[in-house]
């Protein structure tokens, strides 16, 4: 019996050694530094000793241009595609217009009435006319009375009075004509400008509000407010830049400026500058940093260059580094430093 005691003692030490030299291996391998994943392109470095940085958004010479529409309206017809590159005036959709066309034919109508409405108005007053001149150039004026001869030519100012009225009402009629035209240019939605046609957020048989935005569900608890379709002039590409507002008072417009495309740091261009915004702004673009703040207020400062310069879209984000003067210790320490005996 006390030999078994015995036995049961030693398997039990030696599993009690075995678990602790496990446990000290254990946190021995947790111990060990974790290999740093390294990404699968390098990030961009600044061209600059000291510079300035900040997010840069592509977007169109022309900035991008939500089309709207004036009336609400059924689309009939889309006469684009994307990608197109269109000339000032073209037609780019068309909505359901059968209401303003018979609008328009009534106001024509209208029109023609009040031709007729003239003509007689004309002829009644040649008629009042003629029969004053006859009574009024009579020789012998003994058969015709004072009365008679005043009423005819009170019959000639009210023919005149006549023709004014229906001169003016053609007038009236060709306005509202006027009118029913421009409202059925409406109708039809035309490119304000050269420009490239970006995105088309409207089919046929959809309907369309008097504004600029359409609404694309998402999910089921989240909708897209999303423009009709988006256009703008491509000849040259603009970055906006957004300048953190405690680099502001660093920027200057004549130093120079790159641009780096995200994923390849092999393409990049030297930048020109077109002009600032300059009221400073909450910043509305984040590019995913977990270290980006969100309550900061930015400078937005737009650059141009050559689209066949560096390949890349419209709506894409490249990091941009302006060349800025050094930060002396004066505003770094908030004065001058003491000097060292």
């Amino acid at each position: 019996m006390g030999r078994k005691i015995t036995n049961l003692n030693f398997i039990l030490a030696v599993l009690a050694i075995i678990g602790i030299v496990g446990a000290i291996y254990m946190l021995i391998l947790d111990q060990r530094p974790v290999p740093v994943s390294q990404p699968l392109t390098p990030p961009s470095v600044s061209p600059f000793e000291s510079f300035i940085s900040g997010a840069g958004i592509i977007e169109a010479a022309s900035e991008n241009i939500a089309v709207g529409s004036m009336v609400s309206a059924v689309v009939v017809e889309v006469l684009v595609k994307k990608g197109d590159i269109v000339p000032k005036g073209t037609v780019l959709f068309t909505l359901d217009s059968r209401q303003a066309e018979a609008d328009v034919k009534l106001r024509e109508a209208q029109v023609e009435v009040a031709r007729t409405a003239l003509e007689q108005a004309k002829a009644s007053l040649k008629f009042a006319d003629d029969e004053f001149y006859l009574v009024n150039h009579l020789e012998d004026k003994r058969g015709v009375t004072k009365d008679e001869l005043v009423t005819r030519q009170d019959n000639v100012f009210i023919a005149q009075a006549a023709v004014v009225n229906a001169q003016a009402n053609i007038d009236a009629a060709i306005a509202q004509l006027k009118e029913s035209q421009a409202v059925l240019d409406f109708y039809t939605i035309r490119a304000p400008m050269d420009s490239e046609i970006m995105q088309i957020n409207v089919h046929p048989s959809e309907f369309v509000s008097a504004n600029i935005l359409a609404t694309g569900t998402t999910t089921a608890a989240n909708t897209l407010s999303i423009p009709y379709m988006l256009i703008g002039n491509v000849s040259r590409y603009h970055v906006r830049v957004d300048v953190d507002e405690n680099d502001a008072w660093r920027f200057d417009k004549t130093q120079p400026a790159v641009a780096y495309l995200r994923g390849n740091i092999l393409y990049n261009t030297p930048l020109k500058f077109e002009y600032i915004e300059p009221y400073v702004i909450p910043k509305a673009s984040f590019t995913g940093d977990p270290t980006e703040r969100v309550d900061t207020r930015v400078l937005q400062v737009i650059y141009s260059f050559d689209p066949k310069k560096m390949p890349s879209y419209l709506g894409q984000e490249v990091d941009v580094y302006i060349k800025a003067a050094k930060v002396g210790p004066d505003v770094r320490y908030g004065g001058p430093l003491p000097i060292s005996r």
